[in-house]
């Protein structure tokens, strides 16, 4: 039976190097690096639990030449996905992220629909929430948001 992790995430970023110090910092371990011959790191792999990452160079890795290709380098970079990673401390993952670089965009906060969270957008152009389940979260968390959101509420049903 393998060791891999049941989740991988790719990023794509202009210095795999920095990148990888940086996810470190944020709590991911380096589990193994690609270089090219000339020793420059293509891709470094990096894990957090299930979370497998892997951080590959615009330039250099021999991706085929494809429209999608294109816009990739072209950027921005992970426009409209967040990443999610559960922390013991979310506070603590606050501190640590604003030391590394990354732009704390919500946060750190209680949301009434039953988590503590941070986001953030690291100095590469990903976006990140680190979150804690809280221990008595409302049973009906997804109706909580749209309160907060677009202040709604359900009509009492009968």
């Amino acid at each position: 039976m393998s060791d891999e992790p049941p989740v991988r995430v790719a990023l794509r970023v202009h210095d795999v190097s920095g990148a990888a110090a940086l996810y470190e910092e944020l709590g991911f371990v380096q589990t193994g690096t690609v270089p090219d011959p000339s020793g420059l790191v293509l891709m470094a792999i990096l894990r957090r639990g299930p979370l497998q990452l892997l951080v590959d160079a615009l330039e250099g890795i021999p991706f085929p030449e494809t429209e999608r290709e294109r816009l990739t380098k072209a950027g921005p970079r992970g426009l409209g996905v967040v990443i999610g990673v559960e922390v013991d401390d979310v506070d603590e993952m606050a501190r640590r992220c604003e030391v590394a670089g990354c732009v704390i965009t919500a946060g750190p906060e209680s949301a009434p629909w039953g988590e503590r969270y941070v986001e953030v957008e690291d100095p590469y152009g990903y976006s990140w929430k680190f979150f804690r389940v809280l221990l008595d979260p409302p049973d009906d968390g997804l109706q909580a948001a749209a309160d907060m959101w677009f202040g709604t509420a359900r009509a009492p049903e009968g």
